[in-house]
C-alpha cells in the first residue's frame, strides 16, 4: 500500500511509530497529484513546496513529542475558505486574484493542530451547483469513472480525498454540497449542525444554510476532523456555544437500543432501483446490530426544493451584492462611468448559475413579491423543522438515500436547471432544519459507482451519527480502495 492510500489515522499511527514521516506522506500525495490531477482535475492551487515545509516542521514537532490525530497529515481545501496568503478564487472568475490577509477559523484549527495544507480544490462557483461544473476553472472528475461528475459544490473536496491526492479535505454544505459529493465518489462526508463550526472566514452562499464540514475515507477519520474544527467562536455570530463531545468514544458503541426511521416520503418516485436497495440493505445491517427500525413521515419534505430555491437564491443575491469591482476582485478595465463598471464588471465576472440565482434571489425579494415568496418559504421551512421534531419523539434518527442516482454524466444535466436541482432533493431538508447529516458508502451500482447513505439526527448529536455510521460501515464490510487511474 502507497502512504497516499492510508487513512488518516492509519498514517497518524505509522508517524506514531516513527515507521513514516509527514515528509514522506506529503511526498506520496505530491507525487500522486502530479501523476493524476491532469485527469481528476481537483487543485485550483497548489501549494507543493509550502506543504513539504510545514510537513518538516510536523516532523520536528513530533520528534520533540507533539502528537496529534492530523499532525503531519495532507488535507485539503474547498476554494471558498479564506486562507491567508493563498488565492481563494470560490470558483469565480470575479475572485480570480483575491488574496485574503487571514485565515477562516477552521483553517487556524487545523494549522494549530499541524496539519499540512497541500492547496485549494475546485467548486462549483459561489458553491451554487451540483456538480461542479460551473467551477470558472476547471471541472472536478469522478475518479471510479472519469467521464462522471464528482458532485457538488463540493467537488474538488471528493475527488482530491477519493483519487489519494490527499486523505482528507474540508468542504461546504448548503444544501447537500458535503454529502451529496461523497456519496457519489465514496467517501464519508458530514454536515455538522448549523452553528457547531465556525463559518468565520467562509465566503458566503446562503447564509442561514451554509455549514462546513470533512470530507473522508471513513467514519473514524471524519470523527478526527469534527473534533478538530468544531466549537464555539465569537467571530461568529451564528457560532452556538454548545460543549463538544468526544466523538471517537461514540465508535464503541453499538446499535442496542436505537430507534432508525425510515421516512416514507424519501423512498417514493425517482430513487433509482440500485440506490433503494443499497440504503434498505444499509437499514437491514443496522437492525442486525440491534437496532430498532419504524416508519415515519416528514410530510412537508414535498416542498423542500421550492423553499430552498427561494431561501438560498435570494440569500445569495444579498451576499454577492458585495462584489462590484470597487474594494477588491475583479473589475472591468474598460468601464467608463460607474454605472458601467458595476454592469460590466458582474456580467463579466459571475457565470451563468450565479447570475440566475442572483436573478431569482433578487426577484424574490423585491417589493411586492417578499411576502408571497421569501416570507412564505421561510414559513414551510418551520413546518420542515417541526415535521423532524415529531420524527424525534418515535425515533433517534432517520436514514435514507443522498441521492436518487449514482453520478451521472459530465454535461447531462448541465443545460437542465430543474433537473440538477432536484438531485439534491433528498439533502435539503437538512439545511433548511439546521440539522446534522452524514453520507456512508453504502456500497456500488452494477457500473461501479458508489451509492451513499444518508444519516440525519437531532440538533448538535453528530456524535450519535458517527456512532450508527461506525456501526454501518462495520456492518457493510466494504473494501477499502484507491480507484485505480
Amino acid at each position: 500500500m502507497e502512504p497516499y492510500e492510508l487513512t488518516i489515522a492509519e498514517a497518524a499511527a505509522l508517524m506514531a511509530d516513527k515507521k513514516l514521516s509527514s515528509v514522506e506522506l506529503t511526498r506520496s500525495c505530491l507525487d500522486r497529484i502530479e501523476q493524476t490531477d491532469a485527469t481528476i482535475n481537483s487543485f485550483i492551487y497548489l501549494r507543493a513546496e509550502q506543504a513539504l515545509l510545514e510537513a518538516e516542521k510536523a516532523d520536528r514537532m513530533r520528534a520533540a513529542g507533539a502528537e496529534g490525530a492530523l499532525l503531519g497529515v495532507p488535507l485539503s481545501l474547498k476554494d471558498l475558505l479564506c486562507t491567508r496568503g493563498v488565492p481563494t478564487t470560490c470558483g469565480s472568475k470575479i475572485l480570480e486574484n483575491f488574496l485574503p490577509p487571514y485565515n477562516a477559523t477552521v483553517v487556524e484549527k487545523l494549522v494549530e493542530r499541524g496539519a499540512v495544507v497541500v492547496g485549494k480544490v475546485a467548486m462549483d462557483e459561489f458553491a451554487m451547483g451540483s456538480t461542479s461544473e460551473s467551477c470558472a476553472f476547471k471541472t472536478p472528475v469522478n475518479p471510479w469513472d472519469t467521464s462522471c461528475i464528482a458532485g457538488g459544490s463540493s467537488g474538488g473536496s471528493a475527488s482530491s480525498v477519493a483519487s489519494g491526492q490527499v486523505l482528507g479535505s474540508l468542504g461546504s454544505d448548503t444544501g447537500g454540497s458535503i454529502r451529496q459529493p461523497a456519496s457519489l465518489c465514496g467517501l464519508v462526508g458530514m454536515k455538522p449542525t448549523y452553528g457547531r463550526v465556525s463559518r468565520y472566514g467562509l465566503v458566503a452562499f446562503a447564509s442561514s444554510l451554509d455549514q462546513i464540514g470533512p470530507l473522508t475515507r471513513d467514519i473514524a477519520d471524519s470523527a478526527a476532523m469534527m473534533q478538530a474544527i468544531c466549537g464555539y467562536d465569537e467571530r461568529d455570530s451564528t457560532s452556538v456555544d454548545h460543549p463538544v463531545d468526544d466523538y471517537h468514544s461514540f465508535l464503541t458503541q453499538g446499535l442496542d437500543g436505537l430507534k432508525i426511521g425510515v421516512p416514507k416520503e424519501y423512498f417514493g418516485e425517482g430513487l433509482d432501483p440500485e440506490v433503494r436497495a443499497a440504503v434498505l440493505n444499509g437499514v437491514e445491517v443496522m437492525k442486525n446490530a440491534g437496532a430498532e427500525v419504524v416508519d415515519v413521515s416528514i410530510p412537508h419534505i414535498e416542498y423542500c426544493v421550492a423553499v430552498y430555491y427561494l431561501i438560498a437564491p435570494a440569500e445569495a443575491s444579498s451576499n454577492l451584492a458585495r462584489y462590484d469591482g470597487v474594494a477588491y476582485g475583479y473589475r472591468d478595465p474598460a468601464a467608463h462611468n460607474l454605472l458601467d463598471m458595476y454592469k460590466d464588471t458582474r456580467s463579466q465576472g459571475f457565470g451563468a448559475e450565479v447570475k440566475r440565482r442572483i436573478l431569482i434571489g433578487t426577484y424574490a425579494l423585491s417589493s411586492g413579491y417578499y411576502e408571497a415568496y421569501y416570507k412564505k418559504a421561510s414559513q414551510v421551512r418551520t413546518l420542515i423543522l417541526n415535521d423532524f421534531k415529531k420524527a424525534w419523539e418515535s425515533c433517534d434518527l432517520l436514514v435514507s438515500p443522498v441521492t436518487p442516482t449514482p453520478a451521472w454524466k459530465i454535461g447531462e444535466k448541465v443545460d437542465d436547471p430543474l433537473a440538477m436541482y432536484l438531485s439534491d432533493i433528498y439533502t435539503l431538508s437538512t439545511n433548511l432544519a439546521g440539522l446534522p447529516g452524514l453520507s456512508v458508502p453504502g456500497g456500488f451500482s452494477k457500473a461501479g459507482l458508489p451509492i451513499g447513505i444518508q444519516l440525519q439526527a437531532p440538533h448538535f448529536q453528530e456524535g450519535l451519527l458517527l456512532r450508527c455510521g461506525y456501526n454501518l460501515e462495520k456492518g457493510l464490510g466494504l473494501e477499502r480502495t484507491v480507484p485505480a487511474l
